[in-house]
């Protein structure tokens, strides 16, 4: 839908681009057409959007005010057309994530086949970041919805959905801590460990449990890769730190082995769901939206030790 003057939409298109020249290949125009349109909406407002350099274009201070109404615009357009086309009884549309890598596992399969079976047509696209640059993404319209752990939502974002998992080692069936329901991390010290780099919010999450032990604890491996960090572990190579998410088949396989950690109580990771603030969502958002809620409670309720 092209409710909107071009220039709107080519605006949009350089500051995602970040170049006139990409943008106009992106929209398969010629370059001169985007820069004239550009030109033409610098002449309306009275003031340059776009700093002109070497290798591309940046956004002033008054290009960023616009961007924000822009993406506004253009989102409540897609909603818009979403719901004329639920009228006729179709559901199509385009769903953008922004996701953690722990989620992309087990979760967001489960979520996008229920969505599948619900409404076909719908297309997603997933981009999978760390927690600090989802909410930029959702900010700035790259993506309609992010789902992160331990995520505090800026103002401009609104949480839709918040699912508790606890934290637990991750360990081969085979392993000596893997007879006991839940371990410490005294226990856990005798062993190899694989720690979580600084980017993941594990890190985070085990601070104060490694500050109450009392000692500094070395670890064999530190990894920035959920995933890696259960290979690891799986493999033999030491616990590693984790939630169950994601490990659900291994664990159901016997190819590992999870147990919470106890640090004088369970320790909780939270799997929040963000979108903008102040704004309806299009129909293939709202949908995808209830049936990851779904999957979430779902998953939650059947997690080893949950």
């Amino acid at each position: 839908m092209r409710i909107h003057s071009a220039a709107i939409h080519y605006f949009e298109a350089v500051r995602r681009a970040g170049s006139i020249r990409e943008a106009a290949r992106r929209l398969n125009v010629a370059s001169s057409a985007v820069n004239r349109q550009i030109l033409k909406l610098e002449d309306e407002v009275g003031v340059p959007l776009f700093e002109r350099r070497a290798h591309g274009v940046t956004l002033t201070a008054a290009g960023e005010l616009l961007a924000r109404h822009v993406i506004t615009v253009l989102q409540d357009l897609e909603r818009a057309r979403s719901d004329i086309l639920a009228l006729q009884g179709a559901r199509v549309g385009h769903v953008e994530i922004a996701a953690v890598e722990g989620v992309c596992a087990g979760l967001l399969p489960g979520a996008l086949e229920r969505l599948r079976a619900a409404a076909p047509a719908i297309t997603v696209g997933v981009q999978v970041m760390g927690s600090a640059a989802i909410p930029k993404a959702l900010a700035e319209g790259t993506a309609n919805l992010g789902v992160a752990f331990n995520l505090v939502p800026p103002p401009e974002l609104r949480e839709v959905q918040r699912v508790s998992f606890k934290l637990g080692a991750v360990m081969r069936p085979d392993h000596a801590l893997a007879a006991r329901e839940v371990v410490t991390l005294a226990q856990c010290a005798a062993y190899p460990l694989i720690f979580a780099g600084e980017d993941l919010s594990i890190a985070g999450l085990m601070r104060a449990p490694l500050g109450a032990l009392g000692r500094r604890l070395t670890p064999a491996i530190t990894a920035s890769s959920v995933d890696l960090i259960g290979r690891l572990a799986m493999a033999g190579l030491g616990i590693g730190f984790q939630t169950a998410l994601g490990l659900e088949q291994a664990i159901a396989e016997g190819r590992a082995a999870f147990r919470p950690l106890d640090a004088k109580g369970p320790i909780w990771s939270d799997l929040s769901v963000t979108v903008r603030a102040g704004q309806a969502q299009p129909a293939p958002v709202e949908l995808f939206l209830r049936l990851l809620a779904e999957e979430m409670e779902q998953r939650s309720g059947a997690a080893p030790g949950g």
